[in-house]
């Protein structure tokens, strides 16, 4: 496929495959909203080859590389219009002499803080080459500063308030996150617990209501000995109320008992 070339502004992108294989061309009458460009320029050094450079830099799948007869080519397309062209891009070329980076600039988005940006990505290019290649480094610090002071004097008190809110607000969130992971595990162990402690009580319950349960020959002397107690006579009620049995109980054990000549009734 032939190499495609593009024009915005004053730069001139020119392709490199796979990355443009699916251009769209533009018919002439179509209007087509450029973004601003921008190009930071440094003094350069190879000490290696760009050979080794493009083997050093193949595991960064956000760069399309390529080398040419300007040096090495680094080409990232963040984004495109709709009509497929590339439209928020960077391109990083390592010369023999000279490094440059010329990117695009979207048309809502601060100028500044694209440079810092920018700057920041070139930087963390070289940091993976160093031993290969070099850049000037008193210029790429003054890149660097002026980028920097660029950005925080843009940045309004009220914005500088807002971000100290911000920062202040996010550190009690990520504290009450921390509370709250404790508070969640606590209450999980609380919920084992309550759920031991349920167990425990339906034993109990089951022990005292085993335990409050009379045998027929337990509760016939019981009878016995309240009739004794009280002149030969028996409360039903009474009885069932105080040792917490149904009446209907007693009723059926004072029957049995009668049958079996342990006690009989008058009147």
């Amino acid at each position: 496929m032939p190499t495609q070339s593009y024009l915005y502004g004053s730069c001139l992108i020119q392709s490199i495959p796979p990355i443009w294989d699916r251009v769209v061309h533009l018919p002439e009458e179509v209007n087509v909203i450029e973004p601003k460009t921008d190009e930071i320029s440094l003094k350069g050094n190879l000490s290696g080859t760009l050979e080794q450079i493009q083997a050093r830099l193949s595991s960064l799948q956000l760069f399309s590389i390529d080398i040419s007869k300007d040096g090495l080519t680094m080409l990232r397309v963040e984004s495109r219009d709709i009509q497929k062209r590339p439209f928020l891009f960077m391109i990083i070329t390592l010369g023999s002499a000279a490094a440059s980076m010329r990117y695009t600039i979207a048309l809502d988005s601060s100028p500044k803080i694209r440079r810092l940006y920018v700057l920041k990505t070139l930087v963390s290019v070289l940091s993976l080459i160093s031993d290969l290649y070099h850049v000037d480094e008193t210029e790429l610090f003054q890149h660097l500063d002026s980028s920097i002071d660029e950005v925080l004097g843009s940045v309004s008190q009220s914005y500088s308030t807002l971000f100290n809110n911000y920062d202040s607000l996010f550190n009690e969130f990520r504290e009450l996150k921390r509370r709250n992971i404790e508070l969640a595990a606590s209450n999980k162990n609380l919920t084992v617990q309550a759920s031991q402690l349920s167990d425990e009580n339906q034993e109990l319950t089951t022990r005292l209501k085993s335990l409050e349960t009379y045998s027929d020959e337990a509760l016939m002397v019981m009878i016995e000995d309240w009739i004794e107690s009280h002149d030969n006579t028996i409360d039903v009620n009474g009885f069932a109320t105080n040792y917490k049995i149904v009446p209907t109980r007693v009723e059926e054990m004072l029957n049995k008992m009668v049958s079996l000549n342990y006690i009989e009734l008058k009147g």
